[in-house]
């Protein structure tokens, strides 16, 4: 039998591997040859770059950048050493968890720590990138990312605008004489699942200010200044537009890798898909198991146990899927290629003993080992 496996995360309890693994340990103790492979998933957001990094091969990089509120913050990214490719989350260096409830304020936050990220990893030889950019805490349009990188974004004066979205109101000019050579080379797939404009009632000020801490005059405000900052842009590249699908994304950050770097966005899972080249492990597969720590009528909108089934589906493989738990609606599922699927828990216990890394890998390895054992049942 070969069992190609590939599960999301269990956040908070099992990474994308460890959840793997425990899967494997179940199923070789019904199949002890099975050929079994457990490959990384994860959907563009928290825990892809520990996923891919480590599913992969590569290294862990941790840095100290500019964070947020414009102090210094501890982040990692990974590096893909033989494709010289860096996986990088931007909510490590500018994320809203990164500010307390109390400090939430997109006129001053800034996306400065992600161009540094950047940076590093292009001085170590990157010219590839894979960057998650949900959960900001930001609203500055990328263009502290874009200071970061050497693109001086001027005052009337000719002094670099201040950090945050109240940068923007402030610009005069964007001028390209410093920037880092070497990012003409490099190319840049941007995880992004939201389709927001960079302005305009579905923009990123009216939709994303909010959670950011933005008042409806500050949303007024900002979002008149995203259009003028977009205006400019024009003068960098002609083809900057504020309308385009998914430059709202990340407080106008998709916006300015669009813009002002070699970009393409695309669905966070469609990224990881192609990256670990899941493709090649299914269609040999004799069963395609996946899952995630909850799955319910959300999975089907394009989370990352459907886009396994789908290529499954493509090589007419059986999906099973396995989860820290399940609701009604996830029913879904058995509609979008999941043939099958199973909640994990095997008693009525506290959400913390639920939660245990150690207690989840018992209880997935538990569950998979009788499903298996079912299977085999079946094929005597």
């Amino acid at each position: 039998m070969k069992v190609t496996i590939a599960i999301d995360s269990l956040k908070g309890s099992l990474t994308s591997l460890e959840a793997g693994h425990a899967i494997e340990t179940g199923i070789k103790n019904v199949y002890p040859d099975a050929e079994v492979c457990v490959r990384p998933l994860a959907d563009g957001g928290e825990g892809t770059v520990e996923a891919l990094t480590c599913g992969m091969g590569g290294t862990l990089e941790t840095i100290t950048v500019t964070g947020p509120l414009g102090s210094p913050v501890s982040c990692q990214y990974g590096i893909l050493n033989e494709s010289k490719t860096a996986i990088m989350e931007m909510s490590a260096a500018a994320g809203i968890t990164l500010v307390p409830a109390d400090k939430r304020n997109p006129l001053k936050t800034t996306t400065y720590g992600v161009g540094e990220m950047i940076s590093d990893a292009i001085k170590k030889g990157c010219r590839r990138f894979i960057v998650g950019i949900g959960g900001s805490a930001t609203n500055d349009g990328g263009i502290g990312l874009l200071q970061a990188l050497g693109y001086d974004i001027l005052d009337k004066d000719g002094n670099q605008v201040p950090f945050g979205a109240e940068g923007l109101a402030q610009i005069a000019s964007i001028q390209t004489d410093h920037v880092i050579p070497e990012l003409s080379e490099c190319t840049f797939k941007i995880a992004c699942d939201v389709n927001n404009p960079l302005c305009g009632p579905l923009g990123a000020s009216a939709i994303y200010g909010p959670q950011k801490g933005a008042t409806p005059d500050m949303i007024r405000d900002m979002d008149a200044w995203l259009g003028h900052y977009a205006e400019i842009a024009k003068t960098v590249n002609p083809e900057a537009d504020k309308n385009t699908p998914g430059t709202g994304a990340a407080g106008g950050l998709g916006f300015a890798f669009s813009v002002f770097t070699n970009a393409v966005l695309e669905s966070g899972i469609s990224i990881v898909l192609t990256e670990t080249r899941l493709e090649e492990y299914v269609k040999d597969a004799d069963l395609v198991i996946t899952g995630e720590g909850r799955l319910d009528a959300q999975t089907v909108m394009g989370k990352a146990p459907i886009g396994v089934a789908n290529i499954a589906k493509k090589f007419g493989k059986k999906v099973l899927a396995f989860s820290g738990c399940v609701t009604e609606d996830a029913i879904l599922c058995n509609e979008h290629g999941i043939d099958a699927f199973f909640p994990i828990l095997r008693g009525v216990v506290s959400l913390e003993e639920a939660m245990d890394s150690e207690n989840a890998r018992k209880n997935m390895a538990a569950t998979v080992e009788q499903v298996f054992h079912l299977i085999k049942a079946f094929e005597n």
